[in-house]
């Protein structure tokens, strides 16, 4: 099991939102390579970086930033999302070094999309499903679609995806605890990796998502918790492997 912290990317700074309302937003730093080096520093296994400005507009913004933690990272997987919706900006990516793309509301808009990423970059693709009372949000989580969570999932894994990104977002950037019961109900659906995000709080939040290691939930995305120190990475990560090891998909 994996815990990633999330490095959120508005206008070259590193913030996080309350429930992806970008006018409700806490700067934390404008130095996106020393966030990110303070988590490796940490012993962070892999980052999960988010361009918040391309996720509203449809195309990446925050690429500088990305393609620095990249070159000062060289060995570190990187997962990022935010506004891709072209196989131009995943190849893009991947030479710039990033080792995953996550792909949100295009996968809800345009499915046969990710098929065909998934064929272009095999290994390299991660839906990111973001619900709110199981339906999938879109468009920066502006919009909730009629589309069910678990029905998306089930096909993203036939069409290959290396793993799935679920998203409560009612829960995320509030600090009330991650919807482990949600997560746990759509790693049961599917066979594939799947990684909570949202709501991840303190240590009880790290002790629940291990118990729902037997479901299929293989690790975590976590934000506000660990810069306003809810959650010391070290610590967690350190109980997190004494019960159930690495996860095979660290690389």
């Amino acid at each position: 099991m994996l815990l990633i912290p999330a490095i959120d990317l508005k206008a070259g700074q590193c913030v996080r939102l309350k429930q992806g309302r970008m006018d409700d937003d806490t700067v934390f730093s404008d130095d996106p390579v020393a966030m990110a080096q303070r988590w490796v520093d940490a012993g962070a296994r892999r980052l999960h970086l988010v361009d918040l400005d391309g996720a509203f507009a449809g195309s990446p913004k925050n690429r500088e930033s990305i393609a620095a933690i990249c070159a000062a990272f060289p060995e570190l997987p990187i997962q990022v999302g935010g506004g891709i919706r072209e196989e131009e900006t995943i190849e893009q990516y991947l030479a710039m070094g990033v080792s995953y793309v996550i792909i949100g509301s295009k996968a809800v808009s345009d499915p046969h999309f990710v098929s065909d990423a998934c064929l272009s970059f095999p290994g390299h693709v991660i839906v990111g499903l973001d619900a709110r009372d199981g339906k999938v949000a879109i468009d920066g989580w502006a919009k909730t679609s009629n589309t069910d969570a678990t029905d998306l999932a089930r096909r993203f894994e036939q069409d290959g995806v290396s793993s799935i990104v679920f998203t409560d977002i009612a829960r995320d950037g509030m600090m009330q605890g991650a919807n482990m019961e949600a997560t746990r109900a759509l790693a049961r659906a599917v066979r594939i990796p799947i990684i909570a995000s949202g709501g991840m709080t303190d240590m009880a939040d790290i002790d629940r998502l291990i118990d729902a290691a037997d479901d299929g939930v293989a690790g975590a995305i976590i934000g506000r918790a660990l810069y306003e120190g809810g959650i010391d990475l070290g610590m967690a990560q350190s109980r997190v492997d004494a019960r159930c090891g690495v996860p095979p998909f660290t690389e």
